[in-house]
């Protein structure tokens, strides 16, 4: 059975080895040793004599190192508790060196097509190179090899009679060149076509830009290497002068075959992006336009640019990472639309409408009923969809559990853990535990009292036995783990010695008693050895501190996300730093957040009808926009100060300082210059114009995806109109957006269980449109402004 979570293993990655965090694989051979560090782990597989050592498997707190003969390219992978996978890179190539005589890819065809023949197999040729003949050539299953050095590249006996040998197509790991339109291009070209150097993926200088390679490790976007995270035609980079914000790489293709993909005729899985069908018509039943032509619609989606793509004709397709297959129009007043496709058997669509469930987002017991919406890990890294294996290989399919509720990403627990979980998109983390909470057990209805505990003026309150984020912080009187199993002290070598994590080896950590502690940094947090000679460790069961800091309310928002007209009507008090903007009179005209207890952000050209404080008033702790609920907070103003270069952003001082409880509540604001990554889900708030949507009178959400500044300011989005100070959130088909009477209302993302005020709403070309997503201050560059505006007075 696949067992318990990953843990961040500590010490550097080992040289030649590819490392994934939470994976364990299956081998018929292995050999157990122990060892204190992965580079001892590593030494052991190098000298490996039992077997070819393709792999080991390290666990830290255990101090247990796995060598193994199997990798993920030839057996199954499993997720396991604390467990990391490293696999030799050499075996993990699927190019050639020189000859290939080192290769030990997993190719087993031909380069005409033909099937390979086992090397052991005497059937239906008897070959004279084997591997008796060849011990150390790697001679297994029916894998390509070149073990007799021939100049053509690796080659094998075919399973075809009448054809003794072949060559088979395996690409050069030097040649740099790409397939198609670059998508998985990996190579070290770092100079765009026009001669400017790029500039380093992980830097926001001279450029800000939101492809993180943090937030997107499937996208491989290391050092300052050309890369195509965004579907364009070929690699790109944004460059080192302040001069040009981007550019093209000039990369050649490659002069090998691309790799074949298996053609989805009559319905489409994911994204549609294998979809190779006739329909030729979208969803509102316009003729769509040939991809080779320019007219009516001037466009660079052609067959030459995006070769691969499959587009011939006019027939729907997906070539640039959209959410599922379109088309150009022949409408000359409709550039595009999405085709309706049929989807194969029951698989959800990438982005389908989410609508939550009107419970809150917490779960009960081991969370096998959870059916809520969280998709993001407790260390904050975006799920993987059940139905994709990218970029982990699994079982856990709608198809093979179809009891268990395995819609798009959305945390599940399929398998009977101890708590909903999710593969994730990173390639080095196979999965973790989702950013959930336990629900709260209903209380039985008293009617008597509870009794208070007597008040004293020289007792202070005991401290909270909580922990923030990961717990590395704690440091808890906790000492039973979640099992209910008392600890072991951590300078105890009984009942389970360890040398990994004690007093000495770890001052610093809190680790002088028996208490939960998390010195390796557990994304899962503290933990312990136990006292049960049959469980080395456990985790323990400490709470979040969360009520009284920013962006953490006290009931949980729906947060509607995806293509629902108009958002969804919010649950009350969900968005407790929605601040009303309201007239002397008391109109409400715009939103804003408080972001501190006596100081609000807005737009700035809310405030253009006048510059005296005392024209306006300020509305907290609401839900409808009349502002009849007993929690209502109001507040005149104090002081108006502008954002600084004419920005579209403004502090509000109240008069004084608000209470803050459930209904009223901060949001947190962001790090300085944080660019919020492409494709992040972001939730917008406000009593604005529904335009028929429903919900008039009433607080309503919507959330939809950042949209990272280089495909919001192409021409036929917004046109270069987008500044750095701001960022574009929307769906690209519209249908959902901002409107009138939401302006400088908040735009929040959720991290790591908190809600950051990330944007306020700034202007758009109308509301909801296609192709024109919302636009927002970026708060993060004015965070500097914020503080010391609030500290100057």
């Amino acid at each position: 059975r696949e067992h318990v979570q990953v843990v961040e293993i500590g010490g550097l990655d080992v040289d030649g080895y590819t490392k994934t965090e939470g994976a364990w694989v299956l081998s018929l051979n292995k050999r157990l040793y122990t060892v204190d560090t992965a580079a001892e782990c590593a030494a052991k597989c190098d000298v490996e004599t039992s077997f070819t050592c393709r792999a080991f498997i390290y666990i830290e707190k255990d101090q247990e190192c796995w060598t193994a003969a199997a990798n993920s390219k030839s057996e199954s992978v499993l997720r396991r508790a604390s467990t990391v996978l490293y696999e030799k890179n050499d075996y993990l190539l699927e190019c050639v060196n020189g000859v290939g005589t080192d290769y030990r890819g997993t190719k087993t065809k031909t380069k005409s097509g033909k099937v390979c023949q086992r090397w052991e197999s005497k059937y239906p040729h008897r070959p004279n190179i084997t591997p008796q003949t060849h011990p150390r050539a790697d001679l297994e299953s029916n894998f390509c090899r070149n073990p007799d050095g021939d100049a053509g590249g690796p080659w094998c006996y075919t399973t075809d009679p009448n054809t003794r040998w072949e060559h088979c197509n395996v690409a050069s790991c030097t040649e740099d060149c790409i397939q198609c339109s670059g998508e998985d291009y990996r190579g070290r070209a770092s100079t765009t076509e026009n001669g400017f150097t790029c500039q380093r993926w992980d830097s926001q200088k001279p450029h800000n830009h939101g492809y993180n390679p943090g937030a997107l490790p499937e996208k491989f976007l290391e050092e300052n290497y050309c890369r195509n995270p965004d579907g364009d035609p070929r690699p790109w980079c944004f460059t080192t002068s302040s001069s040009k914000r981007w550019d093209f790489c000039s990369i050649p293709r490659c002069s090998s075959e691309p790799p074949t993909i298996v053609p989805e005729l009559s319905c489409i899985t994911g994204e549609g992006g294998a979809y190779r069908g006739t329909i030729a018509v979208t969803e509102s039943g316009k003729t769509c336009q040939s991809w080779s032509a320019q007219s009516p619609h001037k466009h660079n989606r052609t067959p030459d640019n995006y070769p691969c793509k499959g587009l011939e004709n006019n027939y729907c397709r997906n070539p640039d990472n959209e959410r599922m297959p379109w088309c150009y129009t022949t409408d000359p007043e409709t550039r595009w639309e999405y085709c309706s496709v049929p989807r194969c058997g029951d698989s959800p669509a990438p982005d389908e409408p989410v609508i939550p469930p009107d419970e809150d987002d917490c779960y009960h017991g081991n969370g096998a009923d959870y059916h809520g919406i969280t998709s993001e890990t407790i260390s904050g890294k975006k799920c993987q969809m059940w139905n994709s294996m990218t970029p982990h290989r699994h079982n856990k399919t709608p198809e093979n559990f179809p009891l268990a509720d395995l819609k798009r990403n959305h945390c599940r627990n399929p398998d009977g853990d101890r708590s909903p979980w999710c593969y994730t998109m990173d390639p080095k983390v196979r999965w973790e535990y989702c950013s959930l909470e336990k629900c709260a057990p209903k209380e039985p209805p008293s009617s008597a009292p509870k009794p208070q505990p007597p008040a004293s003026a020289t007792q202070a309150p005991p401290p909270r036995d909580c922990k923030v984020g990961n717990g590395a912080t704690y440091r808890g009187p906790t000492s039973i783990t979640s099992l209910g199993v008392t600890c072991q002290a951590w300078s105890a070598q009984s009942p389970h010695q360890h040398n990994s994590f004690t007093p000495q080896s770890h001052p610093d950590k809190g680790l002088e008693g028996n208490s939960c502690r998390n010195p390796d940094n557990d994304v899962n947090g503290p933990w312990c050895y136990t006292t049960d000679r049959d469980k080395k460790w456990d985790y323990c069961s400490i709470p979040d501190c969360v009520g009284t800091n920013c962006g953490t309310p006290a009931v949980r928002p729906k947060r509607c996300f995806g293509r629902i007209v108009g958002g969804c009507v919010s649950k009350a008090h969900s968005w407790p730093w929605q601040i009303s903007l309201r007239t002397s009179s008391g109109i409400h005209f715009c939103g804003g957040t408080l972001i501190h207890p006596q100081w609000v952000v807005t737009a700035a050209h809310c405030l253009e009808r006048s510059m005296r404080p005392a024209a306006y008033k300020v509305v907290l702790g609401i839900h409808s926009e009349r502002g009849t609920e007993s929690s209502k907070q109001e507040r005149n103003l104090e002081k108006m100060v502008l954002g600084p270069n004419r920005a579209d952003i403004a502090l509000l001082k109240l008069s004084r300082p608000v209470t803050i409880n459930d209904k009223v509540l901060p949001a947190c604001l962001p790090e300085k210059d944080f660019v919020v990554p492409s494709g992040t889900e972001c939730y917008v708030t406000g009593w604005g114009e529904t335009q028929g949507t429903g919900g008039d009178g009433v607080l309503k959400e919507a959330g939809f995806p950042v949209i990272e500044n280089k495909i919001c300011n192409r021409p036929s989005y917004l046109n270069d109109r987008v500044k750095d100070h701001e960022m574009c959130a929307g769906n690209i088909e519209g249908g959902t957006d901002s409107c009138q009477g939401d302006s400088g209302g908040p735009l929040v993302c959720n991290s790591q269980n908190r809600f950051v005020l990330q944007g306020v709403t700034s202007w758009g070309l109308g509301c909801a449109n296609a192709m024109k997503p919302g636009v927002y201050a970026r708060v993060s560059k004015f965070v500097d402004w914020i503080d010391q505006t609030i500290k100057a007075n």
